[in-house]
């Protein structure tokens, strides 16, 4: 039995494997209890995006718990919540006018799957079929896993899950096939269509290109269906513009935020709406409100971590270190391309990805080893299977990343 009574997320105890202790953070940089320098490589499973600890959002933090720490949201309000969704509606698409807050991507996207099975409902038609993008993950609670891929993620889980219809994923080439597919199921009265715009995150940083998802999108108008951007992972940057549905033209009816907004510092996640799916659920009657809430909704203290990370936005040139980091991805990840063992690198913004030899799939045996080298190299990197990929910090700086490219390349060198 393990001296530790936790049980980590994505982790096999059996396997031994070591548990690093980290107690401090800065930047692009960790610190773990026996004094090592770790390179945050990953944001942190993609949340950190200005950097650990960042003094402006660790102030808002420790000010707000000063003030008010936790409030119920049900039918009460507070400055921070109300300053919050004014600021992400002035930098957001005008059409999404209502701001509902949760506490994870997960969360977020039980939401934008309820409100618009609650908006067909309220309106009084019978259309409950939500569409997927093959290879999708759109988290770990039982509504998202439904719309994820299925396998090794929510295999154990299948009795729990419910059916959708699944479009293929857009393949350079063939593209026409999705579109196909897609037109046949709005024709046949679907929902939602809810998709990762862009790039498709664990399901293996799998990317496509802005004129494939504005085609889907007008795919999805022509029929009325609605139309669901799952950005928690993409929102914030991580493509190279604040949204990656902006580099498509693209403003989906329900839009799923989280992991950036606060700066990667504390939970929080909103679900944007549409004014239509709002007043689907609005009026006299109680039986239509929109049901859904945790205690947390809205904590004070996330709000605060948010609303700074909103002014980092505004005052500081966050879009220039978005340039630049994706440029030095771009040529570091030119350099290692050519290595004989890596296929499809891609990139995209500040992602980088590529992938080592074949496909084996998420628990490729490869990955302890990589894991582990990774680790003792002092570089936090995570890989899907055989696909690695850096997406680190807006932050970090050229020798960090030169370093993490280094122990990519020597791991590529032994594989």
């Amino acid at each position: 039995m393990s001296d530790s009574p936790i049980w980590h997320p994505f982790t096999q105890h059996g396997l031994g494997e070591p548990i690093p202790r980290v107690v401090r953070g800065d930047g692009a940089a960790l610190w773990t209890d026996d004094g090592r320098r770790i390179v945050d490589a990953i944001s942190s499973w993609w949340v950190t995006t200005h950097g650990h600890n960042h003094p402006r959002i660790a102030a808002a933090i420790a000010s707000q718990a000063q003030t008010l720490d936790q409030i119920i949201f049900a039918g009460w309000t507070h400055e921070p919540a109300e300053t919050l969704a004014a600021g992400l509606r002035a930098i957001l698409p005008e059409a999404l006018t209502r701001v509902f807050f949760s506490d994870s991507g997960s969360t977020s996207v039980e939401v934008a799957l309820k409100m618009a099975l609650g908006y067909w409902r309220n309106r009084g038609e019978d259309r409950h079929r939500i569409l997927v993008l093959e290879h999708g993950y759109h988290g770990d609670t039982i509504g998202a896993m439904s719309v994820g891929a299925r396998g090794v993620f929510n295999r154990a889980y299948a009795p729990l899950l419910f059916d959708v219809g699944t479009i293929p994923f857009p393949v350079e080439g063939r593209e026409q096939a999705s579109y196909d597919a897609l037109d046949a199921a709005c024709r046949a009265g679907a929902a939602a269509f809810i998709v990762e715009p862009l790039v498709l995150g664990a399901g293996g940083m799998m990317m496509y290109p802005p004129a494939v998802l504005a085609e889907m999108a007008a795919i999805c108008r022509m029929h009325g269906v609605l139309f669901i951007a799952d950005e928690v992972m993409t929102g914030w940057g991580r493509t190279g513009t604040l949204t990656a549905c902006e580099q498509a033209g693209v403003v989906p009816d329900i839009l799923c935020l989280s992991k950036g907004l606060t700066g990667g510092a504390i939970p929080l996640a909103v679900t944007m709406a549409s004014e239509a799916i709002y007043q689907a659920h609005h009026g006299p009657d109680r039986a239509t409100m929109f049901f859904h809430s945790s205690s947390y909704t809205a904590n004070p203290v996330a709000c605060a971590a948010a609303n700074a990370n909103l002014a980092i936005w505004r005052e500081e040139p966050v879009v220039e270190r978005i340039a630049l980091l994706a440029q030095r991805q771009a040529e570091r990840l030119a350099r290692l391309a050519r290595h004989p063992r890596v296929t499809a690198a891609r990139r995209i913004g500040t992602i980088a990805a590529l992938d080592l030899g074949g496909a084996e799939g998420y628990l490729s045996p490869i990955v302890p080893h990589l894991t582990a080298r990774f680790r003792d190299a002092g570089v936090l990197l995570r890989p899907l299977g055989n696909t690695l990929y850096v997406m680190p910090p807006y932050c970090i700086g050229a020798d960090d990343l030169d370093l993490v490219y280094a122990v990519l390349e020597a791991a590529c060198d032994d594989a």
